[in-house]
Order: C-alpha cells, then sequence, then structure tokens
C-alpha cells in the first residue's frame, strides 16, 4: 500500500469511529482494535495501546462539544472515571501477559456483550437518581404519603435505598469499565452508558456526554501504565486520532437527527459481524 493510500485508509477507519463514540457515546473503542488488527496490521497488544490513545483523544474532543452544550454531569463522570484508575492499572498488566491471539478471543466476547448492551438500552428503571436541570424534564410525582389526621408522613425509605444501590452498581461498574480499558483497550462507553440511563435515569444525551469523561480519564490512566513496556506507531496513530476527533463532532451533531434505537441496533449488528470474525481468527490461531 502507497503511502497515500494508507493515510487515506486510517483517515477513514478514524472517521468511523469517532461518528460512532461521537454519536453513542460508545463503542467505537470496540472496533478500534480489530480494525488496527486485521486491517492496519498492527499486533493485538500494539493495537490495544494505539486505541487508548485514539479513543481517549477522540473523546476528550466529544467531551468539549458536550459541556458547551451542558449536557456533561462533571462529578458524575469523574466518580465514575476515578473508580477506575486503580483497575485500568491492574487491567493493563494483566493484559501484557496474556497471550495475543488469547487477546482477540476475549475482545469477540467483548464485542458481542457490547452489541447486547446497545440494543437492550432502556429508560430508567423506578427509583433511580433524579436529574436536575434543563434535561430533567417534568419534576417526578412525590411518593404516596400516610398518616393520620392530616398530618402526612411521606415514606422516603425506599426510594432512599434505591439511591444508594444505583450509587453502588455504577461505582462497581466503574471498577469494571477501568479493567475494561486496561486489559482491552477499550473504552467502556457502551456500559457506562446503559448504566447512567437505568440507574441514574440521566437522559440519553446526559449520559453519552458523561460516558465521554469515564472513557477519557480512563484511557488515561491505562496508556500511562502501559508506557514502560509498550511502543506507540505514531504514523499511525496520529491520523487515526485526527480523523476520530474531527469524526467526534460531527456525530455529536448528527446524533439529534438520526434515531437512536436505529443507529444501535445498526452498529450492533457490526459488532456482532466483526466479533465472529474475530473470534474465527483467533481460534484458528489457537488451534495452530
Amino acid at each position: 500500500m502507497t503511502g497515500i493510500g494508507e493515510l487515506a485508509l486510517l483517515l477513514s477507519l478514524g472517521l468511523l469511529i469517532g461518528l460512532v463514540l461521537g454519536g453513542l457515546g460508545g463503542g467505537g473503542a470496540v472496533l478500534t482494535v480489530p480494525l488496527l488488527v486485521f486491517v492496519v496490521g498492527q499486533e493485538p497488544l500494539a493495537a490495544t495501546s494505539s486505541s487508548l490513545v485514539i479513543v481517549g483523544l477522540a473523546a476528550l474532543t466529544g467531551v468539549g462539544s458536550h459541556l458547551r452544550a451542558g449536557t456533561v454531569r462533571w462529578r458524575t463522570g469523574l466518580a465514575l472515571g476515578a473508580a477506575g484508575v486503580p483497575a485500568a492499572y491492574v487491567g493493563s498488566l494483566v493484559g501484557a501477559a496474556v497471550e495475543p491471539d488469547l487477546l482477540l478471543l476475549l475482545f469477540a466476547v467483548v464485542m458481542v456483550v457490547a452489541a447486547g448492551a446497545m440494543v437492550r438500552r432502556r429508560g430508567p428503571r423506578p427509583g433511580a437518581l433524579p436529574v436536575e436541570g434543563p434535561e430533567a424534564g417534568p419534576a417526578p410525582a412525590p411518593p404516596p404519603a400516610t398518616g393520620t389526621g392530616g398530618t402526612q408522613v411521606v415514606d422516603r425509605t425506599e426510594t432512599d435505598a434505591d439511591r444508594r444501590a444505583g450509587v453502588l452498581t455504577v461505582a462497581g461498574g466503574g471498577l469494571g469499565v477501568g479493567l475494561l480499558t486496561g486489559f482491552l483497550g477499550v473504552g467502556g462507553g457502551f456500559v457506562v452508558v446503559p448504566a447512567l440511563v437505568v440507574l441514574l435515569g440521566l437522559p440519553m444525551r446526559l449520559a453519552v456526554g458523561t460516558s465521554l469523561v469515564v472513557v477519557a480519564v480512563n484511557s488515561g490512566a491505562a496508556l500511562l501504565s502501559r508506557m514502560t513496556h509498550t511502543e506507540l506507531e505514531w504514523s499511525v496513530v496520529l491520523p487515526f486520532a485526527a480523523a476520530a476527533m474531527v469524526a467526534t463532532l460531527l456525530g455529536r451533531r448528527a446524533s439529534g437527527r438520526v434515531p437512536q434505537a436505529s443507529l444501535q441496533k445498526a452498529f450492533a449488528g457490526l459488532l456482532v459481524l466483526v466479533a465472529l470474525y474475530t473470534g474465527a481468527e483467533a481460534v484458528l490461531a489457537l488451534a495452530a
């Protein structure tokens, strides 16, 4: 492949990843590693490290765009990201010790899980943490009151328990996302977005913007832990990342014009196809 042809390929792949990340807030990183391995020709460990740079920079770009639109919950995003930092460090050390073809097989499994998370996104569960601000919508009706003699006592025990359970569950999710980020070089947005919607009751736009904060924090932490034993191929990473950053902004603008459910189902189908190919290649290599 000529230099111009390779550059055009990298830019095209970066545009694809950025559009997914900007439009859906997650899932793009899951495709980055297989593309780097099977299309660009990188080794799996190098591809996971390159993915951290590409996805981390694209996520930062997306955060800036969402910040201007007021669709980022900083405290939530930074809390989840901070919970995942130690797990990202541990995951990166473990990933470096795993046999490359086994790493690809595990990646195929993660892609199938990501596809399932995409198509199963739904609204917030009852008792989810309330959302404040312009994105919140109408205030929920107060819980039923109990009491006698004209005195009303509001029973908030179940709601408070739900709040604590939601916070603990999402914090645990932050640890899991950090581990995935470090181990496989994925941002984990496909896990964070559904968790923010279902458990914390955030509207989709707020969930997407907030998830990008988590992706950026975890990607940076995992990359720092790899710098001592991984060399990046900057001639590949820089054009790929630049195109992904631009496309993230485009995906952010286009996300409000295309039905999210249709995008999620289409991308989930693509993930399954890539997962089947990746898994088959990994199994054949391991068998040999």
